[in-house]
């Protein structure tokens, strides 16, 4: 199993279209052997979208992982100081998310989440769905990319034609990313 014994963090944020690419992944990761945390963001606990309300968003997470999700900045505050991660994953990670990241706000239970992580110096690993993500937001994936051990999941753009700023990773190389993420690696190509 890949990642026996390796205790993953995984963020949700409010893409809610790509949740049904979530799950699965999240699944996966509970089935190669990993120890899964969810934490959800604001957005997340609270939006009820055309793609599903938040209970049954944070249900499915605790009967996939066992575990009971993250939701306050206070729980997520503690990832850093009890080093509770190997490795954390923000996905969807939204443009919002993004720039905050980029930009060093911690207003969230994801933000802080990764803030937290990020202070053990262990990788953090950002599976992108962004509208905007070739349009204001291009200037924080800029500044993510080069940002130590910050990894991206390998993304394109989606719709070209209706929607010519939006880049989604490939969340079926979620795992490879992972992988590669914990060797210190950026898994190549990352624009497919």
């Amino acid at each position: 199993m890949r990642f026996n014994g390796k205790r993953i963090g995984v963020a949700l944020t409010g893409s809610f279209c790509t949740y049904k690419k979530c799950f699965p992944q999240l699944a996966g990761l509970k089935d190669e052997g990993g120890e899964v945390q969810t934490i959800f963001s604001d957005a997340a606990q609270e939006i009820d979208s055309r793609f599903g309300c938040p209970g049954e968003f944070l249900a499915q997470a605790e009967e996939i992982t066992g575990n009971p999700p993250f939701l306050t900045i206070a729980e997520a505050e503690h990832i850093g100081p009890a080093a509770m991660f190997d490795i954390m994953v923000i996905m969807p990670c939204t443009g919002n998310t993004l720039a905050k990241l980029a930009n060093g706000i911690t207003d969230s239970p994801v933000l802080m989440a990764a803030k937290a992580h990020l202070r053990n110096e262990l990788p953090l690993v950002l599976c992108i769905a962004s509208n905007d993500a070739l349009g204001m937001n291009m200037k924080n994936i800029g500044l993510l990319m080069n940002s130590k051990n910050i990894y991206f999941v390998p993304f394109s753009q989606d719709d070209p034609a209706k929607k010519p700023n939006s880049l989604v990773a490939h969340f079926d190389l979620l795992k490879d990313t992972l992988e590669k993420a914990l060797a210190g690696k950026q898994l190549q190509p990352v624009l497919r």
